[in-house]
């Protein structure tokens, strides 16, 4: 077995940290989301944690580690005794982000259930982290309906498997942690809103901190031994001091100034529900009691809303997670005790009350740069002074180009989906065969079987019942009697946005608006779980502003800081696009794109512009690529080129004012309108 990394050698990093030793002192608080880029140790601190978890007290022989103090009544492997019980180390599951549904809850043995009506069933992961971790590296990527069994097992604390009237319940009570990569996709809000507490992580751009980093990382792997002998005596404290915060928490005083400090604060940031006040309020106690403190301080509530707020605040998938310091600090202040000041660096100070013991805003120090004294990088997080990136870059590629316009306000669009039923990744746009949706039919199996199809099974066992001896009342069935149900969902797409960026959409207004449906298209696919891309085309070319991804953040941001002018080679924006596609196709070939063209249609620049844009057009047509041209035309005089373009891609064209969803809605009523006053005028006459 492989040694893990120990926890206190992490160099740096003190509220990734911090964060899962809360946990780690009180489970309740809910877990941790870290998000932060890679190569920064995320996953390597959460694997080191399970080492300094004490350990857990279960049933002999029991698969989901019931409490022989209180075990589960309803325990597939049960009833259990109460009383005796053995001991064994906290486990550490890991869910990868490709695993089955099967491979997550468990599964029956379906044949043995019709036949012989035996609940044989083989649990999943969510029973093997019961009273342990859960971990998820990489979660943004995981499949929307894992996400929701993560969801219902995270509000419930238990599993349930259920298929064609066999169920089974288990209890699955987990500390779930998360990482991920922002530029690959963000969370749901519902599985964002799950995790208790959320942090930040960076590499530092500090050398002596980097150096550290990579000298105990060869250390490591040269002899895992011994060097995890070297931190075994900081291992042993942190491993002590977490017990020592356990048995204090339940003493842990949290008093009515600190909860209306609380509550004040989750109303000052307008956080959605009541969960954000909970996971304060405990976050807090576990902070004074890792501090080994009886009373919640001003300074516990200051950290609590640190972690548990940022993520919270999030109204749409462009904001970034954050807190306003000052605003913090103000809201404490106004709704803060008469008690005396907590200690000498007052209740905004870092390290709590006591001067060497890692108070309730640090993990415990140790000797060398992971104990956390190294500045922060220059420049971090000084607002003022970071570039805008929606200012013009210096040096522009040449006269006429525009400084970036400032996009107009999202809206709710029209939903653009691709024709056909395809079989790519879940998702929420097009139809699709999937595992999950609605039954359309049976089919055999391929594999294992997951769904089954009753009446279909029952329909093909039938006829064989007196050739296979029937005797009973139970249903004679076979493997090859078993049908899997066929099912129809949706799928998530590419989207492949393909936008002119020359002279002649260049009028700050005109791009402001088309920047705004652009923005609103990329909500959209972020809600629908689509990859999405960017190529732009102005000057003398075309350019690949972000290759497919899973991340809209990205996706705008690139888009907010895309300068304007020049020619019109629309014909280069079109091929660059087919390159994508192509390449994307041997990458992800279930998966279907779907290119929107935001253009007012003129194509300039070279010889025979048009009719190069047209032959460019015609090649998606003859493959099939489902396409739409957002016309950005306007005024008065219109020339009517988009619709043109759309007619040689084979797709359809929409304005900027019918890709609104109530613009949409509206034309439905008036024609609704129009035609029912022609029905009463036609009666009347009559």
């Amino acid at each position: 077995m492989s040694i893990p990394f120990p926890f206190t050698a992490v160099v740096g990093q003190d509220d990734l940290r911090l964060a899962l030793l809360l946990n780690a002192v009180s489970p309740a608080v809910g877990g941790v989301l870290v998000r932060g880029e890679k190569g920064t140790a995320k996953s390597t601190a959460v694997r080191a944690l399970s080492a300094l978890l004490p350990p857990v007290a279960v049933v002999p022989g029991c698969r989901f580690s019931c409490d022989p103090v209180a075990p589960a009544p309803d325990c597939p492997d049960g009833p259990h005794e109460t009383g005796g019980g053995s001991q064994r180390a906290a486990r550490m599951v890991e869910l990868p982000v490709g695993a089955s549904e099967d491979r997550l809850v468990g599964a029956l043995d379906i044949e043995r259930a019709l036949a012989e009506g035996v609940k044989a069933f083989e649990p999943g992961l969510l029973a093997d982290a019961h009273r342990g971790i859960l971990y998820v590296d990489e979660v943004n990527l995981l499949h929307d309906h894992l996400v929701d069994l993560l969801l219902d097992a995270a509000a419930m604390g238990a599993s349930y498997v259920e298929r064609e009237g066999v169920s089974v319940r288990h209890a699955a009570r987990f500390l779930l942690v998360g990482t991920m990569n922002p530029e690959e996709g963000e969370l749901r809000p519902q599985l964002l809103d799950r995790f208790g507490l959320t942090v930040e992580v960076a590499a530092s751009r500090e050398p002596d901190e980097r150096v550290e980093v990579v000298r105990r990382r060869l250390a490591h792997d040269d002899d895992p031994a011994a060097f995890a002998a070297r931190w075994a005596e900081e291992e042993t404290a942190v491993r002590e001091r977490i017990v020592a915060a356990r048995e204090l928490l339940p003493s842990v005083r949290l008093g009515d100034g600190a909860l209306r400090q609380i509550a004040a604060t989750c109303a000052a940031f307008e956080v959605d529900g009541m969960r954000a006040d909970i996971v304060m309020a405990r976050t807090a106690t576990a902070l004074a009691a890792w501090a080994g403190r009886t009373d919640v301080l001003a300074e516990d509530v200051r950290q609590a809303a640190l972690l548990a707020l940022p993520h919270r605040r999030r109204r749409n998938p462009f904001d970034a997670p954050g807190l306003d310091e000052d605003k913090l600090d103000e809201t404490l202040e106004e709704f803060g005790d008469d008690e005396p000041d907590p200690g000498p660096d007052g209740p905004d100070g870092p390290d709590g009350p006591d001067d060497g013991g890692g108070g309730g805003g640090r993990p415990p120090a140790g000797d060398g740069p992971h104990g956390g004294d190294v500045p922060p990088p220059e420049g971090a997080g000084d607002g003022e002074d970071a570039a805008d990136p929606a200012g013009p870059p210096p040096g522009g590629p040449g006269a006429g180009e525009q400084a970036p316009a400032k996009a107009s306000e999202p809206f709710r669009t029209k939903v653009l989906s691709v024709p056909g039923i395809g079989e790519g990744a879940a998702g929420r746009r097009s139809r699709a065969r999937t595992e999950h949706g609605r039954t359309t039919g049976a089919r055999r199996p391929r594999g294992a079987l997951t769904k089954l199809h009753l009446a279909a099974t029952v329909q093909a066992a039938a006829p064989h019942q007196r050739a296979r001896g029937r005797s009973g009342p139970g249903l004679v069935v076979r493997r090859d009697d078993l049908r899997q149900a066929a099912r129809e969902g949706r799928e998530g797409n590419l989207v492949l946005f393909v936008v002119d960026a020359s002279g002649s959409m260049a009028a700050r207004q005109r791009m402001g608006a088309v920047k705004g449906a652009v923005l609103s298209l990329l909500l959209d696919a972020y809600q629908r779980r689509d990859k999405v891309g960017l190529v732009t085309f102005r000057g003398s070319g075309a350019d690949v502003a972000l290759p497919p991804t899973s991340s809209v953040d990205a996706a705008a941001a690139r888009l907010e800081s895309l300068p304007t002018g020049g020619r019109t080679p629309l014909a280069a924006g079109l091929l660059k696009a087919h390159d994508v596609l192509r390449v994307e196709r041997l990458r992800d070939p279930a998966r279907r794109p779907l290119m929107v063209v935001v253009t007012d249609g003129r194509a300039t620049g070279g010889p025979e512009p048009v009719a190069l844009a047209g032959r460019a057009a015609r090649l998606f047509a003859a493959e099939g690529v489902a396409s739409v041209v957002v016309d950005c035309e306007t005024g008065p005089v219109r020339l009517g080129l988009a619709g043109q373009l759309a007619g040689d891609l084979g797709g359809s064209a929409v304005t900027l004012d019918d890709l609104r969803a109530d613009a949409i809605a509206g034309l439905v009523r008036d024609v609704r309108e129009v035609r029912d006053a022609r029905g009463n005028g036609t009666r009347r006459a009559a």
